[in-house]
């Protein structure tokens, strides 16, 4: 398994690059959010290096003027830590390693670094293993420099099976061992949702750090651990939710993330079988967030690849108390006005209209419009309930009729 990183009140600084596909100022959301991770695994960020590249440099991703800067800036600064926005290929690692004597990591290394710290359960620690070993496999040769093959005489290929080999072989072998273990478990788990009778299943989806494990706290009066902290939930959190009478299942799962490392993404596909055994989808969303368009789309994409974006869905846009619109003074004639100017007013009157009902704008922390929330999920729930229980509806009336008919 990859040792973990450690970033504890370390100086570090984030390097990335500028391309076609990829403009300056998404290359600052980027960064943004890289520094965010930095933040989480424990390290300080002091100053970020961009540059405009065509494509990065195969031998040590920037360009030799910009690497000369950022040597010059880490030795003089002390820093522990270079961070890069993109995933490093073994030879760039080994050779940016040997130009800055200091720790190099990528975006992929610290997220599973992060992935690595946050996981508590069994099932998360071996997916995160597994995850680890996928990415460790093609770098040995990168790491292992001293296990060369070793020549013999004419027209031998030296003693047999090398170091390097057999280490590549006790990898594969415990990928496989992972995996088998995982199926166990995934039987295991199969087995407990299985028990879990015909209550409707309701899942909270979304970006990470948007407030899912939050609002969970909040409509089930449960302790799940939450954190302003990116990947602050890696397990996956089942309670039973009672709104007016009417019970249900409530998921909390892992959140998203852009550039998310495939590794992660196809072992925690296991994770995601509660979304995809869910009844109905609360896509929650941090409205706050400048990019969180962005956001959606890119957890609306997972959604697809696990073949859930046609659930039904509620988008529940959370963190309404820390929403500022920004705002253009009454002379200012030439700031041409956004989406960043929008009020929540004005936001509920573009895209978001024509989803009609499945919308909600909440602040879980704070508990604003809690009781709109409640009523919606329990007409949603309700209505898948008496879809499959036809004879229960009279138990659970309407939301509005409740205190009537109690």
């Amino acid at each position: 398994m990859i040792e973990k990183t450690d970033l504890t009140h370390e100086k570090a600084v984030l390097i990335g690059i500028v391309t076609k596909e990829q403009g300056h100022d998404k290359l600052e959301e980027y960064l943004d959010e890289l520094e965010f991770l930095t933040y989480t695994a424990g390290g300080e960020v002091i100053k970020r290096f961009s540059q405009n590249m065509d494509k990065p440099n195969p031998k040590t991703f920037i360009g030799t003027g910009k690497m000369n800067e950022l040597k010059e800036f880490v030795d003089e600064n002390d820093v522990g830590t270079a961070i890069f926005d993109d995933e490093l290929s073994p030879a760039q690692q080994k050779n940016i390693e040997k130009i800055l004597k200091c720790k190099v990591l990528d975006r992929t290394t610290l997220i599973l670094d992060i992935f690595a710290q946050r996981a508590q359960t069994s099932y998360a620690r071996t997916q995160v293993e597994l995850a680890q070993y996928e990415y460790l496999l093609p770098r040995l040769a990168g790491m292992w420099t001293h296990l060369e093959r070793q020549r013999g005489g004419i027209g031998m290929r030296g003693p047999g099976e090398t170091e390097i080999e057999t280490d590549r072989r006790i990898v594969r072998d415990k990928i496989s061992l992972l995996k088998k273990k995982l199926e166990t478990i995934d039987k295991q788990m199969e087995v407990q949702r299985g028990n879990r009778g015909q209550l409707v299943r309701v899942a909270l989806v979304g970006y990470t750090n948007v407030g899912k494990s939050t609002l969970m706290n909040t409509i089930s009066k449960s302790e799940v651990f939450a954190e302003n902290k990116l990947f602050a939930t890696l397990d996956t959190t089942v309670r039973k939710v009672v709104i007016r009478n009417l019970p249900f299942l409530l998921t909390d799962t892992v959140g998203f993330i852009r550039k998310l490392p495939t590794q992660l993404v196809e072992s925690f596909k296991s994770t995601l079988d509660e979304v995809r055994e869910a009844d109905l989808l609360l896509h929650v969303v941090d409205i706050s967030h400048p990019n969180f368009e962005d956001h959606i789309e890119s957890v609306n994409q997972i959604m697809s690849e696990i073949k859930s974006i046609d659930k039904p869905t509620i988008m529940v846009f959370n963190k309404i108390d820390q929403y500022e619109a920004e705002e253009i003074e009454d002379d200012d004639l030439m700031t041409e006005r956004t989406k960043a100017h929008y009020t929540l007013k004005e936001w509920k009157q573009t895209w978001m209209n024509k989803m009609g009902d499945n919308v909600l704008f909440i602040s879980a922390l704070n508990k604003e419009n809690m009781e709109d929330f409640r009523r919606k999920v329990y007409e949603a729930v309700r209505k898948i309930h008496i879809t499959r229980f036809p004879y229960n509806n009279f138990l659970y009336p309407e939301y509005d009729k409740y205190g009537e008919e109690k």
